[in-house]
């Protein structure tokens, strides 16, 4: 049985996710896609909060509290729901969520949130992170709730359910930029087979991280991928494009790409100031602009 620590509170960040790169590897006969992506985090994200000596339950703050959606339906108790089903004698709490990254932006907000939640009850009840059980929860809950369970830079292929073992990226400057108009998954492959969008080519079967870790190495291993989602993602909603140029207009932007199915773009600077910098000018009304820094 575990072991609750009693009357206590467990706070960690859910990071953004960001898809660095994005191959659509083909279609199953259940209509899901194979995916390719390497995936790292940033440091800007929610945070959670969980609190021993309660039910279970979920209370969200913070300056974006609506995007989170009704708590029923949020993924914060889905995941803690999944994990009691695996473990039926699991010690719950209540749930706080200050809730930063915007919805439907590709960013992995709410599969990060469950993934943190799943962290959380494996501390609050002296569990490993790598029982079984735990990651079979996160892949009952969502696709990218696996990878964002252990938010380390890796591959994640499959469905979401392949993963490699954490990958070491350099501390990448950036801003992400969502343009305040959410896109559906379901909409961007639609789009995707609608003009059949070309695949890119693989990447190299093995890649030498030694020498693509250092920034410019990496830089420009990334300028070579891409994210097949994007074109598609392009023709449903043309702002994705106005973000992209945005950012490549700015001094010292190194890279611009959508991540995951959109509609955030993240670019990719040549110095934490240059980001700044760049965040300042991008600053829209409908527009959520945050600097930070990936992977590292």
């Amino acid at each position: 049985m575990p072991t609750l620590q009693n009357h206590l509170d467990f706070t960690e960040s859910a990071p953004a996710k960001v898809n660095l790169t994005l191959r659509v590897i083909g279609r199953r006969p259940d209509g899901y896609h194979e995916l390719e992506s390497l995936v790292c985090f940033a440091r800007t994200g929610d945070r959670l909060t969980l609190r021993t000596d309660d039910a279970l339950s979920l209370d969200v703050i913070g300056p974006r509290p609506e995007v989170a959606g009704p708590p029923e339906q949020n993924l914060v108790l889905k995941a803690a729901r999944a994990l009691v089903a695996r473990i039926p004698d699991l010690a719950l709490g209540h749930f706080t969520l200050l809730k930063r990254l915007p919805a439907g932006a590709g960013l992995g907000g709410g599969s990060s949130d469950a993934g943190t939640a799943l962290r959380l009850l494996v501390r609050a009840n002296g569990l490993a992170l790598s029982d079984p059980r735990v990651a079979d929860a996160a892949r009952a809950t969502g696709a990218d709730v696996p990878v964002c369970l252990d938010p380390n830079s890796r591959w994640m292929r499959g469905l979401g359910e392949i993963l490699s073992d954490p990958i070491e990226l350099p501390s990448l400057p950036a801003v992400l930029v969502f343009p305040g108009t959410p896109l559906a998954t379901k909409d961007v492959f639609a789009a995707y087979h609608a003009h059949a969008a070309p695949a890119k080519s693989a990447p190299p079967a093995t890649v030498d991280w030694e020498r693509t870790v250092s920034s410019p190495a990496l830089l420009a291993w990334l300028n070579d991928s891409g994210n097949d989602l994007e074109r598609p993602a392009i023709a449903k909603s043309p702002l994705v494009a106005d973000v992209l140029a945005a950012l490549r207009a700015q001094p010292g932007c190194r890279l611009a790409r959508m991540s995951g199915s959109g509609s955030a773009c993240f670019g990719i600077f040549a110095s934490g100031r240059s980001a700044r910098a760049a965040a300042r000018a991008l600053s829209r009304p409908q527009w959520w602009v945050e600097p930070t820094y990936l992977g590292g």
